[in-house]
């Protein structure tokens, strides 16, 4: 997990092959392009419906099709409108036109009808992750080897691995791998433990948080580091040892450009359009129909990656940081505000304005009201209390909601301030967040209920870091109350769920087993046994609820009349499986707006 949010770091201009970086991969978008935007948006009372519509382009005298286009029966329909369940669903021009019983739905069809016989698999509305860095993720994910926790669960298998690596590297190339966490994977690494890996071949090993890897001193020498190097902009810096000596630590953006500007290949186009797609396929795989990515989407990109979600695998959305924010001004027109607004022809949308309110509890710089285990340090928020309410009055000047990204509880304390002073109790702009949220209080809970607030949680952070929290960053008392999903529950907030990827990896299924059970898989203990929520709330919040965070509660989100036709396929039914097996469950198709994207 970060310490911020995710780095910029592989997204930097000076990494690709042609100038502007990523926004460089597409033409830059005109005045004309722009008012062409605004004239598509006026036209349709939905952007981008009609290209959902398969016969929109067709003569005006061709005759519409007189029956469903698709029909789906034969299995359990969940449709996580209430508790109702469905024997079928009918599908026409994207949209779903009626759901019921299985021969009233079968008499609208035709011959021309699809039919698609689930035999006995389960049909959930699309699964939606509400805070995934998408472009991050792809680069990061395409450039580099990951040697995380997940693949490698003690120090030995990690040292092996990247021994294993070494031998496969050709001589004069690098070996650049991601992913490392030294919160779980023994601690540090440092120039002497990788020289014994190798001192001939240049390794780059980049922490999981973003901010931080560590190289040997074949790297330091290819990337000319010289001993005497001093601090860099942006509190950019190499690590030092006892003796004075550069240890092999990197810190920052500005340091750990000087290293990977050397070691990785420049991003062309064709790889970073390769890399994009392969990842949104791979979030397909794990069931996802929608990602939103928050913040990390700057303004210059958008008119790329609308081109993109044009033929994606998944929809996309968006919100821009806070800085960026004037960036949305070519597409006011396409009605930003309490719904998103989509780019016409493409499968991207628009929501909200984020802003990074602190840092990562596993680097301790989370803005908390209580001191760290074993310490007196309680982090601090990046922005005092009179700055927080500037910034979101400003946002909800813009007429958009806030997401505030608070892991710690003193930030909390902070961004509900400032929403509260700007918007009040109003969701009139749509819903304010609390991204991540993982100390939030009880008493801030109440305050959230009151004010229409509501949280999205990083799930996985019990699962993976549970243990850590209880023994090394909180202790057993506030590490039970991490993520408090249950208590929002009974307190009747809302909320949400996500990976923020590629700060913990892709599965919206893992997260919501991780909310039913709690169980931490560094050493299967459970955290907070009452902080778990019940398997059907868990899938509300990454359906129906998702959904609505992202302004588009009347278009996806459930299975019912009138909605966008995506749906998730699921080869067991999450709601009677063991629970802690639902992160095991087979994705059989994807499909959005009708069509199958994934199957």
């Amino acid at each position: 997990m970060c310490r911020a949010c995710v780095s910029p770091l592989i997204a930097h201009p000076s990494l690709f092959s042609q100038p502007g970086g990523l926004a460089g991969l597409f033409k830059p978008p005109t005045r004309r392009g722009f008012m062409a935007v605004a004239v598509s948006a006026a036209a349709a009372p939905l952007a981008g419906q009609a290209q959902t519509v398969p016969w929109a382009n067709t003569p005006a005298n061709a005759p519409a099709p007189t029956g469903p286009e698709t029909i789906f029966r034969g299995g359990n329909i969940v449709t996580m409108a209430g508790d109702t369940m469905a024997e079928a669903i009918a599908v026409t021009g994207g949209r779903i036109t009626a759901v019921g019983a299985a021969a009233d739905v079968m008499a609208l069809a035709t011959r021309d009808t699809r039919i698609v016989n689930l035999q006995g698999r389960t049909l959930l509305p699309g699964l939606i992750d509400p805070h995934n860095h998408t472009a991050l993720s792809s680069l990061y994910l395409e450039l580099l080897t990951d040697i995380g926790y997940l693949k490698n669960r003690t120090r030995a298998d990690l040292l092996a691995n990247l021994r294993q690596l070494v031998a496969n590297t050709p001589e004069g190339q690098w070996v650049m791998v991601s992913n490392f966490d030294n919160l779980l994977q023994g601690g540090d690494l440092s120039r002497t433990e990788l020289d014994g890996i190798s001192t001939t071949r240049p390794i780059f090993v980049w922490y999981t948080n973003g901010h931080d890897a560590a190289v040997n001193s074949a790297a330091l020498r290819a990337a000319n580091i010289p001993e005497d190097i001093g601090a860099l902009p942006g509190g950019g810096h190499f690590g030092r040892g006892p003796d004075g000596r550069l240890d092999g630590r990197v810190f920052e953006m500005s340091a750990m450009l000087k290293v990977v500007s050397v070691g990785l290949p420049r991003i062309t186009p064709q790889l970073a359009t390769q890399a994009i797609n392969r990842y949104m396929q791979a979030a397909a795989a794990t069931g996802n129909t929608l990602l939103h990515e928050p913040g990390t989407m700057k303004s210059e990109w958008i008119e790329g990656f609308s081109q993109i979600a044009a033929t994606a695998p998944l929809r996309l959305s968006a919100s821009l940081m806070y800085e960026d924010m004037a960036g949305f001004a070519p597409y006011r027109s396409l009605g930003l505000g309490p719904r998103a607004a989509q780019l016409p022809n493409s499968l991207l949308m628009l929501y909200g304005v984020k802003i990074v309110g602190d840092g990562s509890n596993q680097t301790r710089t989370g803005g908390q009201t209580q001191p760290y285990l074993g310490g007196t340090d309680m982090g601090q928020p990046n922005f005092n209390a009179d700055q927080m309410k500037q910034m979101v009055a400003a946002v909800k000047a813009a007429g958009m909601p806030v997401l505030i990204h608070c892991n710690g509880d003193k930030t909390i304390d902070f961004s509900l301030d400032a929403i509260e002073a700007a918007y009040g109790n109003s969701t009139a702009f749509g819903i304010n967040r609390i991204e991540h949220a993982t100390m939030l209080r009880q008493d801030q809970i109440v305050r959230m209920k009151r004010l229409n607030i509501e949280p999205s949680f990083l799930m996985n952070h019990v699962t993976l870091y549970g243990a850590a929290y209880r023994d090394q960053i909180f202790g057993p008392t506030r590490a039970a109350f991490t993520d408090p999903a249950g208590a929002c529950a009974k307190e009747g907030v809302r909320f949400t769920l996500h990976t923020d990827s590629p700060c913990s990896p892709l599965g919206t299924l893992r997260l919501v087993q991780t909310a039913v059970t709690r169980i931490c898989q560094v050493d299967n203990s459970v955290i907070g046994a009452d902080q778990a929520v019940t398997v059907r709330r868990a899938l509300e919040s990454v359906t129906v609820d998702a959904a609505r965070q992202l302004g588009l509660a009347d278009r996806l989100g459930t299975v019912e009349r009138g909605k966008e036709a995506d749906f998730t396929i699921l080869e067991e039914n999450p709601l009677t499986v063991d629970p802690t097996k639902i992160a095991a469950i087979k994705v059989s198709e994807t499909w959005v707006a009708g069509q199958k994207k994934f199957g």
